[in-house]
């Protein structure tokens, strides 16, 4: 039997989360998976350093999870190709706007048999239809592609605080091979078939929280964010059941994709605390993605964007009120107090 060889594609704070967690695993079954991890780190100076030569010498990603080692059989590299080469395990863990663009530069450079995992908590929303991001990256792969999301917030996940996520994968055998990959007992597993279903929760809970985040910069307090919560809950399981049908199943919503992931980001996500800070300093989104993210963009108020010009598309923004406020909360200037007024 071949091992199979792992290949993460993303070196940001959750993407470095997940390296030290699939570097410990691939030795514990040393007859599956080759030893060695490699990580497609896109290259950065630091101090005059390069990141991807500090992460191998010091076995630590000093800008996007500082203080976690990271454990040395996981290998930095700067060239995606180079990465990439020969994998039979893909792991996509990047902001969604780049999967495409990354996807057509490794089309060829897979081993026969390859199959991926998405982390990417999002959809591909244009004013036509959606795509699910595993789709995209089945398609110009030419590949098999799960899915992975739940209630994890990368700082906690890197200091193995406990808790859950859920994948989706249509096939039960490659569903036992990214249980391998990813669980310990510290980040407990669960497989679902329901692939789409674990994707849209991903993507919508974004918006959810940054409403959540208005709510705390206003000061309103538990019961209204508790109503928010609710509120986006409805609409998250009404956009599935309406644009993708039975493709959604209703349990998965009460997985970790689900109810545990909006509860957690609408609690400390970076979607909530950008949001927050939108309301109290009154900065455009932009500056505070540099101030408080490290330059890392923010999704929510992405997705919040695409999902509005899809239903306007559609005619049916209003049967979606609490996105569409947090739509023109952000950019049509509309009052932070919107979101418990209009909703």
């Amino acid at each position: 039997m071949s091992l199979e060889h792992v290949c993460i594609i993303g070196s940001g704070n959750w993407g470095s989360a997940i390296a030290k967690i699939i570097g410990n695993n691939v030795h514990k079954y040393p007859q599956q998976f080759s030893p060695t991890v490699r990580q497609w780190v896109f290259e950065e100076m630091i101090d005059g350093k390069k990141l991807t030569d500090i992460i191998n010498n010091d076995h630590e990603n000093v800008k996007y999870l500082k203080g976690v080692p990271l454990p040395v059989n996981v290998v930095a590299v700067p060239d995606l190709v180079d990465a990439c080469k020969d994998a039979t395990l893909v792991i996509f863990v990047l902001p969604h706007q780049f999967v495409r663009g990354i996807c057509e530069k490794m089309k060829g450079s897979l081993s026969p048999g390859a199959r991926a995992i998405s982390l990417i908590k999002g959809l591909e929303i244009t004013p036509s239809g959606t795509r699910l991001f595993s789709e995209e990256i089945s398609r110009i792969l030419d590949i098999p592609c799960a899915a992975l999301s739940g209630a994890n917030i990368a700082d906690e996940v890197a200091r193995e605080r406990f808790c859950e996520s859920t994948i989706g994968c249509e096939s039960v055998e490659d569903g036992q091979v990214w249980h391998r990959v990813f669980h310990t007992d510290y980040f407990r597993i669960n497989v679902i078939k329901d692939y789409t279903g674990v994707q849209l929760c991903g993507a919508l809970k974004n918006i959810v929280a940054v409403g959540a985040g208005f709510s705390d910069g206003l000061g309103l307090g538990s019961n209204t964010k508790a109503a928010i919560i609710r509120l986006g809950l409805m609409e998250m399981r009404k956009f599935g059941q309406t644009f993708f049908g039975d493709m959604v199943q209703n349990e998965t919503f009460f997985e970790s994709c689900g109810t545990a992931d909006l509860i957690t980001t609408c609690s400390g996500g970076r979607n909530r605390k950008v949001a927050e800070a939108f309301v109290k300093t009154g900065k455009p989104i932009a500056q505070l993605e540099t101030e408080l993210l490290n330059g890392q963009k923010l999704q929510g108020t992405l997705t919040a964007q695409e999902v509005h010009e899809f239903l306007t598309g559609k005619d049916m923004v209003p049967e979606f009120p609490l996105f569409d406020t947090v739509y023109r909360i952000v950019y049509e200037g509309a009052s932070p107090e919107a979101i418990v007024r209009d909703v």
